[in-house]
């Protein structure tokens, strides 16, 4: 049993709403084999990991998974079973798992939860289950596995998972309902969506001041700051050599703190030096990066850490710096040991605790205290580590919260303003946090940017105080999102919808096959009908509104690019794309489209197709569906109406709203931009499906008629061009429905008897849906020019066109077929079969290179020839508008 491959699903999938890792396993000489095959392995498995008999697994309760094992269950299964207990040993609490066969039976799809905020190029998961099949398959041949080690796993997990502080902030807002992204690794999170958006890293925010940050960056700067504004700080200057430092120490009188002047988590701070010597020793080490230091007359008191955000005290704890306590038996070292025992105590910022370190600093204390690493304390001594309290070096706190006296809480508030941060950690030394403020005795030490949170976590949400700081309650943290999927028209759907929002003054994040466009201008080239695209638009705070087309692939690859959406759209669902990534069948596709659909937030809206036989057998409980046809006398959309639902039909020649029980006519069919007069019924449904979009976000009828007429950019879909004497139409049909969506254009407009159709199809699509394709083409066209692809997709030269030539001459033996090699040979061809008032229809691959080809065989746009389609006098008088 081995991996084959592994990827990663990160928004909501096919599976489940969380992110997945979908990891390929081949089982080799475990092919057909069940675990009841091998005698004693489910017992010696579960001695092994006494956890999975905790597993619910299809039963759903404690023990289905043993019943499974002992029963019989495939070890793909088992491993899966064993990668989710290793998870949670190692604190990755998982619970979701499935796992599922393929077209090969010595294959399996591993499919496991990760956490939510895992690093998108995290390996765990594909490292657990790796682990776990080293675990079972030596069972299966009576061996011991190897040891059961998972501390580098471990180690690695504490990397990768975000801290205590950014945790509580992302938890908050998911608690919220507001959209959290981790970037990377980092502690960088992205909340909410378009013009909402904000920016948290640690305790910074997209608000904090960077000025605020700097002052607080600079110990002697921050002092000054508040001592001219009236501040009680402590005395003190900055050293930029030992001399200077010695004259502050004679000047303010021991003991003092060296620190260095830029410093941060209480590294290289020294207390209580009290002799020039130690000056000098403790200067050397706070300026041994070549900073300056501070040295300050030493405040006497207990230390206060109080977190302002929003200018509002939002916790407060005293700080304890790090120490141990003697039990008359156990030496320093061991006391040590025996502390960072503690679950709780981690290496740096992971855990609520950081771990007690035995270095020079804590060498150096001992000795004053006339100990060392080996003695041991009597009982209750307390053996103090560090001078500083911070958490960072080992200090621990308690809350103070409730005690906080009016008068520090308004100086803190005060020195929070002062500096400008939103966020800020006021650390103070005063005799009690709960008495009145003194002018002599106490005062504030230091200010911190970003504070860190984690002393604060167990007792306060503080995570949702900095997510209350950047949205008050009633503000929006998300933007519209239509999200449309289908198989045919989605591309034009997105293309519309778009055109019709920001005819509202919107300003649209548009994702299509052709690349993301923000604006109206188009920002990056590619399929952009994927998840990462979705996220760029999400992603950009000058964005009113998403629009966001979702193909097949990158839902079955990386999942959604969102979490939910305002309004689902399903064009139609049609025999395509099977055979590839799993998908076998059309109910596997429609499966997997309808995802797009059950993402509709609750109280969305869903807009399907009432003519689409396997769309009419959708349902989608909590949203309210919207339907669309092309027949005014269509049943279901009747009863829709009937029972108060809304729909949008076409009806003796007009656009019509059907809302409220009322009847209101949008656009003449005929009006509609591109749409040949009415005749491209196909862009006619499209323009249906946006226009029931537009009106859910609010778009005025007025509105999204006007914008209906003035679609023209929807480039590869319907482009009409002339070449001499011959009209040539693009499109990028690739499938029988497409195909005869488009030939039917082509009938109203020229007549198929004047058409000639020059086709390449998709060599990625199975035989049996290009021989769909091919008679598709047949049923039409008398005169084909066959031609393949630059990308052939794994076929051989020449494969897909000879599958097509085949089926053109089983379904249509008249027909003159020429097949050529390329694009290049394809459009002289096909020019060469036309007559004069012919029609080319020509299917492309790629946009760019067609009309490219086309205009240097002398084509020119319809717009370029001055009329808006190059046959308005024959489209109008099929109308009947002539």
């Amino acid at each position: 049993m081995r991996i084959e491959s592994s990827r990663r699903l990160r928004g909501p999938n096919r599976y489940v709403a969380r992110p997945v890792q979908v990891t390929r396993v081949l089982l080799d000489g475990l092919t057909g084999r069940e675990t009841c095959d091998f005698p004693g392995l489910p017992e010696r498995l579960l001695e092994l990991l006494p956890g999975l008999a905790e597993h619910h697994c299809a039963a759903g309760a404690p023990g289905g998974f043993v019943a499974r094992l002992h029963g019989g269950t495939y070890f793909g299964h088992t491993a899966e079973h064993v990668a989710i207990e290793l998870s949670n040993l190692i604190g990755r609490e998982v619970s979701f798992g499935r796992t599922v066969g393929t077209e090969d039976p010595a294959a399996f799809d591993v499919i496991m939860e990760c956490p939510v905020d895992e690093p998108l190029d995290s390996e765990m998961s594909e490292k657990l289950l790796q682990k776990a099949i080293g675990l079972v398959v030596p069972l299966t041949r009576g061996q011991e596995p190897p040891a059961l080690d998972l501390a580098e796993l471990s180690r690695r997990y504490e990397r990768e998972k975000p801290g205590p502080s950014t945790r509580s902030i992302a938890d908050a807002a998911r608690a919220r309902n507001i959209p959290v992204e981790r970037i990377g690794d980092l502690s960088l999170l992205r909340l909410g969506y378009g013009r909402h958006r904000r920016l948290v890293w640690a305790a910074l925010t997209d608000q904090t001041s960077a000025i605020g940050v700097d002052i607080a960056g600079d110990k002697e700067l921050t002092r000054r700051l508040l001592e001219e504004a009236g501040i009680p700080v402590a005395d003190g200057g900055p050293a930029t050599t030992a001399e200077e430092a010695l004259e502050l120490f004679a000047e303010l009188g021991p003991p003092v703190v060296v620190k260095p002047r830029g410093g941060r988590q209480g590294r290289h701070v020294y207390l209580g030096v009290e002799t020039p010597d130690a000056v000098r020793s403790a200067f050397a080490a706070a300026t041994a990066d070549g900073s300056e230091a501070v040295v300050e007359r030493q405040v006497d008191g207990r230390d206060y850490r109080v977190l302002t955000v929003g200018g509002e005290i939002v916790a407060a704890a005293e700080r304890v710096a790090a120490h141990v306590i003697g039990d008359g038996r156990t030496d320093v070292a061991g006391l040590v040991a025996r502390a960072n025992e503690d679950p709780r105590r981690g290496v740096g910022h992971g855990r609520a605790l950081t771990r007690l370190a035995v270095d020079e600093v804590a060498h150096t204390l001992l000795h004053r205290q006339g100990l060392a690493v080996g003695d041991v304390p009597e009982a209750g001594r307390t053996v103090w580590l560090r001078d500083n309290a911070n958490l960072s070096t080992g200090g621990t706190s308690v809350d103070v919260t409730k005690l906080v006296h009016p008068s520090v809480a308004d100086l803190c508030r005060r020195v929070a303003g002062l500096v400008g941060l939103d966020i800020a950690g006021i650390d103070l030394r005063l005799p009690d946090i709960a008495e009145e403020l003194s002018l002599r005795r106490g005062g504030v030490i230091e200010v911190n940017a970003a504070p860190g949170l984690r002393m604060h976590l167990e007792q306060h949400d503080v995570g949702a105080a900095i997510v209350d700081a950047l949205y008050p309650a009633g503000t929006p943290s998300r933007i519209p999102i239509v999200a449309i999927t289908g198989t045919n028209g989605k591309t034009t759907v997105a293309r519309l919808t778009a055109h019709l929002l920001a005819g509202a003054g919107l300003r649209v994040g548009l994702t299509t096959t052709d690349g993301v466009v923000v604006g109206g201008r188009l920002i990056q080239r590619a399929d952009a009908t994927g998840p990462r695209s979705a996220r760029v638009v999400l992603g950009d705070p000058t964005v009113d509104a998403a629009v966001l087309e979702t193909a097949r692939g990158g839902l079955l690859r990386q999942g959604l690019g969102y979490d939910w959406s305002d309004v689902g759209i399903i064009t139609n669902l049609c025999s395509d794309h099977l055979g590839q990534d799993g998908i076998e069948s059309v109910d596997e596709l429609v499966d997997l489209k309808s995802v797009v659909a059950e993402r509709v937030r609750d109280g969305g809206v869903v807009v399907l197709n009432a003519d689409d036989p396997r769309s009419r057998e959708l349902e989608f409980p909590g949203r309210e569906i919207i339907w669309c046809s092309l027949d005014p006398r269509n049943p279901l959309v009747r009863r829709h109406w009937d029972s108060g639902g809304r729909a949008y039909l076409l009806a003796d020649g007009w656009l019509v709203e059907l809302s409220d029980r009322r009847w209101v006519p949008l656009l003449a069919a005929h009006q509609l931009g591109g749409g040949f007069g009415g005749a491209a019924r196909h862009l006619i449904a499209n323009a249906l499906a946006a226009t029931a979009a537009a009106r859910v976000l609010g778009v005025t009828t007025a509105r999204v008629a006007d914008r209906l007429r003035s679609f023209a950019d929807n480039p590869g879909r319907g482009t009409l061009l002339r070449c001499g004497e011959v009209d040539v139409l693009v499109d990028y049909a690739h499938n029988a429905a497409a195909i005869a969506a488009v030939s039917d254009l082509v009938e109203r407009v020229w007549g198929c008897e004047r058409a000639v159709a020059a086709v390449t199809l998709p060599g990625d699509r199975r035989d049996d849906l290009l021989r769909e394709s091919a008679a598709a083409v047949g049923a039409r066209f008398g005169r084909v020019v066959l031609y393949e692809d630059g990308d052939r997709r794994g076929r051989a030269p020449g494969e897909v066109p000879g599958i097509v030539r085949e089926e053109l001459a089983r379904v249509a033996p008249e027909a003159a077929c020429v097949e050529v090699r390329t694009i290049d040979e394809a459009v002289p061809a096909a020019l060469a079969l036309a007559r004069p008032g012919d029609v080319v229809l020509l299917l492309y691959e790629k946009i760019e290179p067609a009309l490219a080809l086309l205009e240097a065989h002398g084509a020119l746009r319809a717009g370029e020839l001055g009329v808006a389609e190059v046959n308005l006098g024959m489209t109008l008088a099929w109308t009947g508008t002539g």
